[in-house]
This record gives structure tokens, C-alpha cells and sequence, in this order.
């Protein structure tokens, strides 16, 4: 977490990187978080106070031009965790629908299970306030249409919070790759391996499903909403389109302890031109982590990892070519049965860094700087909106895939955007 004594250092680095027109244009915000504070803050009101909620609850607590004025959880040990941190600045509600009503509020910001994220939204936005709801938008294409369109009607912010929009290291490869460094995009990989059974300890059983509500049909769908919606958004943003279909199957194949959602899924989305995006999750492994993997015929970026790779690097200098060549020449293995059975030899390019500074944030930090700029400004970025509403619906499509064990089309009655 960055404190408010190195923030200023944060932001002017990251508009540094941020650099050139091209990139600056698409974030109007930077002009706002490089100049003086305001004198009113933007009163916000944080709906959910569990883990999540609280992480960014910290992050606001360092912007100047925030003032959290309430909070809401229906959850006791959450509602009072928070009571202890900042009850002197804030008043707390156990009924989201309350605090709307007395509180005057510029915006709030909603880190509830999935399954609350419509309703509180649309409640929110109908009111006149501007929202930040985390991802994924909703459980339900119907859910996902309303939100939207709630937004549409009221004029206000929407940002769904797939933060990685707002990671510098991102933003920079998506520069390189509309500037054709590593070619036309022609495959996309990303995974999501974790190794933990996802459960949080339950201090009585009739609150197993309030706090691990990740696990079960009626709160959540599992990996495609909880990981995968952010590295579709990824796919969405890269190819600059959303996927037409989806196939792909899902199973409980090692925690079998009574949770409904699947612990390994594996699909693969088709967008327009032929471009596969090929996605698996897992929760039984950790060994390759997570990355998105950009792939095209001059080379590859790897956007967690940071890192670019020439598909075909220059040589190397004179000696170390020698030294290759004897150690192709003692260990390379024979092939048995012709030319046929020898693979293609991958590219030895050790990769160079998208960007050369490491700034110390997933893109959460910025996310919540521009959020706030943007409600002090009454500035609506639809784009955003967009995003967050096409990484959802490709979510919830690749679910319903597992589910009904068919391909998948993109609902034509969801063409919003």
C-alpha cells in the first residue's frame, strides 16, 4: 500500500510512464490528479467492508480529494472492524437502502457478494449517485442490460473494477501491440492457478454461505466471475472486441466438500476474425501462477510478467554463437524417425521489460484515484462502463457453456454498447 507522503511521487511517475499523447488522451483524469486538491471532497459511502472492501477502503483513505462519510456490511465482525477504524469520520448502517436515504453522498462504492452488485447499483445510480461496483458486474445477462442501462438513463459513473485498465504496465503494452511490435494479434492464452480450497473460516455453520459465498450456485459463478472476468476484459481490451461464442467444460474434480461451483474450468472464446482466446482456471495447482499471454507472428508479451519476447531476436555476437553451436553440437538429441519427429525450436529471446519501472499496484491504486477525479468532475467515461459490461457477459457466456455443454453464442439481445 502507498501513503499519502509518497502519493504525489506515485502519480507523477505514473503520468511519466504514461508519457506520450497517445495514452494521456485516453486517460483525461491525470490532468486532474496532477493539480491541486479540492476544496470540497467527494463524499463517498463504501457498501461492503470485507476483505476486498477494505482494501480499498485503505486505498481511498490515502486520496485527498476522498472523504468517506459512511460504510455499510450486514455482516457484524466486518461492520465492527471498520467501526474501529474510522467510526470518528464515518457513520455505519447495517441496511445499504438506509444510508442512500440519509446520507448525502457524491458516490459509493459496492465490494458485496456477487449476487447484490444489480440490485445496490441500480438503487445507487437511480438516487443520483455516481457508482464504483466490483467486478463482476452481475450474475445474470438481464442483471448485467439493467445496470447498464440504469447508467445510461442517470447520466452517472460506472466503473466495474477490472483494474487492470489502470495498470501502467498494461496500458504500455497495449500501445506496443496497436504499434505492431509483435505483429497481428493471432492467439491469446491466460490461466488462473491457485492451490487453496477458496474457504474462509466460519465462525457458526448458518454462516457458511454468507461468508463463503464464492462456493455456491446462488451467490456466485465461481471462477468465471471471481478470476476469469478480469482476463476476458484483458482479451476484450486487447483485440478492441468482445467474443462472439464460447465452448468449453468444467468439473469438481478435488475439493469435494460440498461446494456447488466448479474448481477447474477450460474454455475457449472465438472473436471476430478468428482470434482464440484459450483460458483455464484451476484451484488444485499454483506451480504457473497466472499470466495473459499476447501472442502474434513477430513475438509474444506475457502483461503479469511484464515482459516482451522477438519471435525472431537478433543473432547473438560471434563467441556466443560459437559457444551455442558446440553445445547444439554435443547435447542435441538425434531424431529416431526422420525429420518429421524434430519440433520446432522454440525462440531462445530472453525477453525485454514493456516498461523499465516497477510502480508497487496491480492498477487498484489508480483505479480509485480516477474514480474519485472523475466524480469530482462529473465526468462519465462510457468506455470503462463498456468494459466492465463486456468482460461480464463473456464470463457469464462461459459459464452457461460449461454448464449447458454446448457452444455458446453472444446474446443478440445484448448489444448495448
Amino acid at each position: 500500500m502507498y501513503m499519502r507522503t509518497d502519493r504525489r511521487d506515485f502519480i507523477k511517475t505514473f503520468g511519466m510512464l504514461a508519457g506520450s499523447g497517445l495514452m494521456v488522451s485516453g486517460m483525461p483524469w491525470m490532468q486532474d490528479l496532477m493539480g491541486q486538491e479540492s476544496a470540497r471532497p467527494v463524499k463517498l459511502g463504501i457498501i461492503g467492508v470485507g476483505s476486498r472492501g477494505l482494501y480499498l477502503l485503505n486505498i481511498l483513505r490515502t486520496i485527498p480529494d476522498a472523504a468517506i462519510v459512511a460504510y455499510c456490511d450486514n455482516y457484524e465482525p466486518h461492520y465492527e472492524r471498520t467501526r474501529e477504524m474510522i467510526g470518528a469520520f464515518a457513520r455505519g448502517y447495517y441496511d445499504y437502502r438506509v444510508m442512500l436515504e440519509k446520507e448525502e453522498l457524491d458516490a459509493v462504492v459496492i465490494a458485496t457478494p456477487l449476487n447484490e452488485h444489480s440490485a445496490i447499483t441500480i438503487d445507487a445510480l437511480n438516487a443520483g449517485l455516481h457508482v464504483f461496483c466490483e467486478k463482476a458486474m452481475a450474475q445474470t445477462y438481464g442483471e448485467c442490460a439493467a445496470m447498464v442501462e440504469a447508467q445510461r438513463l442517470n447520466d452517472r459513473i460506472l466503473h466495474i473494477g477490472h483494474q487492470r485498465l489502470f495498470n501502467i504496465r498494461y496500458q504500455q503494452a497495449l500501445k506496443d501491440i496497436k504499434n505492431g511490435l509483435i505483429g497481428p494479434v493471432t492467439q491469446i492464452r491466460a490461466y488462473w492457478h491457485r492451490n487453496n480450497d477458496w474457504r474462509r473460516p466460519v465462525p457458526s455453520p448458518e454462516l457458511e454461505r454468507k461468508i463463503n459465498w464464492r462456493l455456491y450456485d446462488a451467490y456466485s459463478l465461481g471462477l468465471m466471475t471471481e478470476l476469469a472476468s478480469h482476463q476476458v476484459q484483458v482479451a476484450n481490451w486487447i483485440l478492441n472486441e468482445r467474443p462472439e461464442c464460447v465452448w468449453g467444460a468444467g468439473s469438481i474434480n478435488h475439493w469435494k466438500d460440498g461446494r456447488e461451483v466448479y474448481d477447474n474450468v477450460n474454455l475457449v472464446y472465438k472473436y471476430p476474425g478468428g482470434t482464440h482466446l484459450v483460458y483455464d482456471s484451476m484451484t488444485s495447482n499454483k506451480k504457473y501462477g497466472l499470466e495473459e499471454q499476447i501472442l502474434g507472428p513477430l513475438g509474444t508479451m506475457e502483461l503479469e510478467a511484464g515482459v516482451r519476447y522477438e519471435e525472431f531476436p537478433k543473432p547473438a555476437s560471434g563467441l556466443l554463437q560459437l559457444i551455442n553451436h558446440l553445445e547444439h553440437k554435443v547435447f542435441d538429441v538425434v531424431p529416431i524417425g526422420g525429420p518429421s519427429w524434430v519440433p520446432d525450436d522454440p525462440s531462445e529471446d530472453r525477453g525485454e521489460y514493456i516498461i523499465d519501472e516497477v510502480l508497487e499496484s496491480d492498477g487498484s491504486i489508480m483505479q480509485m484515484e480516477a474514480f474519485v477525479a472523475n466524480v469530482r468532475a462529473g465526468r462519465v467515461e462510457k468506455w470503462i462502463t463498456r468494459e466492465g459490461y463486456h468482460a461480464s457477459i463473456a464470463a457469464i457466456m462461459g459459464h452457461e457453456a460449461m454448464k449447458r455443454n454446448e457452444l455458446v453464442f453472444w446474446p443478440e439481445d445484448l448489444m448495448i454498447y
